[in-house]
């Protein structure tokens, strides 16, 4: 199993949904970081489930535990280990069913893939719960970014047919992190949260659509040909389960457009280089060029849903149909929103971190 990302700021992911826990080692921080248990589990609390009608009844306290590599306060240079223990555990239906295969899970691949050895309880390795260790990671990468006056804000454009207008990057941040549904369009959250009590009334769920930007993103990160900034974004981001697509800027839209429209000027403001649009969202050539990131991540509804569904056993190999019972969302949208902050985090936090220590060398 892959289970590290980046290459200075390195992130290594363990743990499974029904296992003891889940953790993070985080290696790369560079000494003399200010960081407080607080500010990591202000970011679990974002995504913890069980406290709304819209997430999952799983009840998990994630309080998160500092192991190593934070002493007094401050970030040692050394390896920072963080883990949060699993305690509202039932495994009980997954038990019932592990020879079959809920549709438009991991079942199948997984099993192909490690002949039948893997974790299957809460879908195992392959559970929205390792986000957990994503946002612990993210946290620290938050606080890496800060002291160069970056900031990281996701917000909601869509829940199923709902769809948000179009919101400036003041909008955008200033969205309440503690409504139900953070969406900068305030006109379409009732409408959003109708949705979803639908969706669970009827057994079902619904997908949606998130919205990043990154405000102050340092100049001339990124590392051509492979390693571009998109490059590494979209990767970290095909790692949150249920994401499925990823655009930057005007996206797919662009492939309507004519070059006269999708062209971002040049102009000068304040003194400074800058676009007069930003279709291209930030990034030229794979390297940032100063103006907000701006990314969007297409997210499939829960699999998990309550409704009859067409399956197989693989052990009597018969077509069969699966109920599936258990704690799930009915749209994992929201839950999303620290997850992309996170991963969006780490990449750039490393990426700015490789382009420090080859400044440095430079300089030596």
């Amino acid at each position: 199993m892959s289970s590290s990302f980046g290459t200075i700021f390195a992130v290594t992911v363990f743990g499974e949904s029904h296992g003891k826990g889940i953790g993070v080692v985080v290696d790369g921080c560079p000494a003399g970081l200010k960081i407080k248990t607080s500010d990591v589990q202000m970011e679990l609390d974002r995504r913890r489930p069980g406290f709304t009608v819209h997430t999952s009844a799983r009840r998990e306290e994630d309080k998160v535990r500092i192991l190593s590599g934070i002493f007094k306060g401050h970030t040692t240079g050394a390896p920072i280990c963080m883990f949060v223990p699993n305690k509202d555990v039932d495994s009980s239906f997954y038990e019932e069913i592990k020879e079959t295969l809920r549709p438009s899970h991991s079942d199948y691949t997984a099993y192909l893939k490690y002949r039948g050895f893997a974790d299957m309880r809460g879908g195992g390795r392959f559970s929205g719960r390792l986000t957990v260790a994503l946002v612990m990671a993210g946290a620290i990468a938050k606080k890496i970014l800060n002291t160069k006056g970056v900031k990281i804000a996701a917000h909601i454009t869509r829940i199923g047919d709902v769809v948000a207008k179009p919101a400036s990057v003041e909008k955008i941040l200033d969205c309440s992190c503690s409504s139900q549904v953070v969406c900068a369009d305030s006109s379409v959250v009732e409408k959003m949260l109708k949705a979803l009590e639908k969706a669970k009334r009827e057994g079902d769920s619904l997908g949606g659509t998130v919205e990043c930007i990154v405000v102050n993103p340092p100049l001339a990160l990124g590392e051509p040909f492979f390693d571009t900034i998109e490059g590494d974004l979209a990767k970290a981001l095909f790692a949150i389960p249920a994401v499925k697509g990823v655009e930057f800027g005007a996206g797919f839209s662009c492939a309507s457009m004519r070059g006269s429209k999708n062209n971002d000027p040049f102009i000068i403001k304040d003194g400074k280089i800058v676009t007069e649009t930003n279709n291209c969202g930030g990034i030229l050539g794979g390297i940032t060029d100063g103006m907000p990131i701006i990314f969007r991540i297409a997210v499939k509804p829960t699999p998990s849903i309550s409704l009859p569904q067409k399956t197989v056993n693989m052990k009597t190999m018969k077509e069969e149909t699966i109920r599936i019972r258990g704690r799930h969302d009915p749209c994992i949208v929201p839950r999303v929103l620290p997850v992309v902050e996170a991963v969006t985090a780490i990449v750039l936090a490393d990426h700015l971190l490789r382009q420090t220590a080859f400044s440095k060398t430079l300089e030596e």
